[in-house]
């Protein structure tokens, strides 16, 4: 996996490129600024563009705005967002721009598992919310919601879909066989309308339209 990495603070920056080594991602670029990080991704076409969401120039939002473009100009590249806090319009921009996605807070990225499994996610086109991103997007939801339709324990397996978990990880949270697990997913994307298709990953399109508060659309 070849993944260009975004981080102006020059020691996280270099334990990140570390870090990366260790779960076998090749960092072919390491830059400490949002036009450096546009650069890299269109010279090097990475499978991921690691990304921190305040950055320069201007220390706000750049990363997280560089993310959207290139996730606008270089189709098929991968974002990984990582953040001190949780904030959450700075996630749900990103999610609506599609699958292979996520976002992770900088104290959950010391874990190699955890992040080996993120970058394996977003890769293949799936999502990887940190829980605390997922909570605090849940918490933000308002009457109007399409996911009202939703029983509470669909909105939990929902949930975890949006961290990204698998059928067998979401069985283990929340103790239950994987064929309820499926019947709960089945359920969702009958109530989200979201028939299947060859054209969609339907797992992240019902989370889109959780974030987007927005029924989704199916080809």
């Amino acid at each position: 996996m070849r993944i260009v990495l975004a981080e102006d603070s020059l020691l996280l920056r270099e334990g990140l490129v570390r870090l990366f080594d260790e779960a076998g991602a090749q960092v072919v670029a390491a830059v400490g600024d949002a036009p450096e990080l546009l650069a890299a991704v269109r010279d090097y076409r990475p499978d991921v563009a690691v990304v921190d969401v305040r950055m320069p120039p201007t220390f706000t939002d750049d990363g997280l705005r560089a993310a959207v473009e290139i996730r606008r100009t270089v189709p098929g590249t991968a974002v990984l967002m990582l953040s001190q806090y949780v904030e959450e319009s700075y996630a749900a921009d990103l999610l609506t721009t599609g699958g292979g996605v996520g976002y992770l807070l900088k104290d959950r990225v010391a874990k190699l598992d955890e992040l080996t499994d993120a970058l394996e996610r977003v890769a293949a086109g799936g999502t990887a919310l940190d829980p605390e991103v997922v909570a605090a997007l849940f918490s933000t939801r308002t009457r109007s919601d399409p996911l009202e339709k939703l029983s509470p324990r669909e909105r939990e397996v929902l949930a975890l879909m949006a961290e990204g978990r698998r059928n067998q990880a979401i069985g283990r949270a929340l103790t239950l066989s994987a064929g309820t697990v499926e019947k709960h997913i089945a359920a969702i994307f009958d109530k989200l309308g979201l028939p299947p298709s060859a054209d969609d990953h339907r797992r992240v399109l019902a989370v889109l339209a959780w974030l987007r508060g927005t029924p989704p659309t199916a080809s």
